[in-house]
């Protein structure tokens, strides 16, 4: 047999142990939402996806979120703003982005071309901007559903974040959903008493999807000159330290709602995506890994592969929610 033959039969024999990966991101949504694969890049990570593009075939992920974009540019906090911690690191970027506009024009037009699914991360100070911000996004080439930040402060009652209170969460997804026909998934904020009910608020509201969580709320001083190390007092900590933290809330989150949520916290490698699966996640995101090594979501996609044929799990969503709790 010749080498190309042997190689050919290798590669079918390999396609044959692959396991079914997709899964459905919003199964009631006016437009389909379906990865090829649970991973995902989280957004504020990597861009919009152009750098990656550069290094792997992008179209291998599941799906691509963008960096958040308002309606308007902004230029974010000055430095510092990134500041590395034991097992993560703490950020203040403060949404420095190009405006709506401009994405849709400069970036959204490379987007139309990929084949993974690209979502949009979007922001605002008050309902009524969400709500434009959809308007404007809606039917936009390239773009195949959006992430509401409610993360993010409400201006209209004094700098709460939206994320804290379940009837202003509720108020700005129901506001975009009605605003547009893409899928609409809400992200939510850790820094809240319970997630669950601001997750029921959301998904009342029209939510397709949860994305659970946004980073913890942290600090990092310097001891020498006795001020913070980032330019405002605290900042957003993510990476491995609060996966734990992360993986407890996914799972709360998806016990209490009948949606699917995205996983998003401290996952580098396979095991940590498998543990999200497992405590209800139908996906996940891999964000602060890929600022050390670029191709950390496909390290993760390459390992939950491996995990399913070592484990003879022929389809993903079988991992979903299959937690054994006594």
């Amino acid at each position: 047999m010749s080498t190309t033959a042997a190689a050919k039969l290798t590669s079918s024999a390999e396609r044959a142990q692959m396991p079914n990966l997709s899964v459905d991101l919003a199964p009631n949504a006016k437009r389909e939402l379906i990865l090829r694969n649970p991973v995902m890049t989280a957004s504020g990570t990597s861009s919009n996806g152009l750098e990656l593009a550069r290094l792997f075939d992008i179209n291998r992920l599941g799906g691509l979120l963008s960096k958040g974009v308002t309606l308007k540019p902004r230029r974010g906090n000055p430095t510092p703003r990134i500041v590395e911690t034991p097992a993560g690191m703490l950020n203040s970027i403060g949404f420095q982005n190009v405006g709506v506009r401009k994405l849709l024009s400069d970036v959204a037009t490379v987007w139309e071309t990929w084949d993974v699914p690209v979502v949009v991360n979007m922001l605002g100070d008050t309902v009524d901007e969400f709500a434009r911000l959809a308007q404007v996004l809606d039917g936009a080439p390239g773009v195949a559903g959006l992430e509401v930040n409610i993360s993010c402060p409400n201006l209209d009652v004094g700098g709460v974040a939206f994320g804290r209170d379940p009837a202003a969460a509720a108020r700005v997804v129901e506001a975009v959903v009605t605003s547009t026909t893409l899928p609409v998934i809400a992200k939510l904020t850790p820094d809240v008493t319970d997630i669950t009910v601001v997750a029921r608020a959301c998904q009342d509201a029209g939510a397709d999807a949860l994305c659970v969580a946004n980073s913890f709320v942290g600090m990092s001083i310097d001891v020498n000159a006795r001020r913070p190390r980032t330019n405002r007092p605290v900042a957003g900590l993510t990476g491995p330290a609060i996966k734990p933290l992360a993986l407890r809330l996914v799972w709360e989150t998806a016990n209490a709602v009948d949606i699917p949520v995205i996983g998003c916290g401290g996952i580098v490698d396979g095991r940590d995506a498998v543990e999200f699966l497992l405590a209800g996640a139908s996906a996940v995101q891999v964000g602060t890994a890929s600022f050390r090594d670029p191709f950390a979501a496909i390290q993760v996609l390459e390992e939950l592969v491996q995990y399913c044929r070592d484990n003879g799990v022929t389809d993903v969503n079988d991992l979903i929610g299959a937690l054994q709790v006594d």
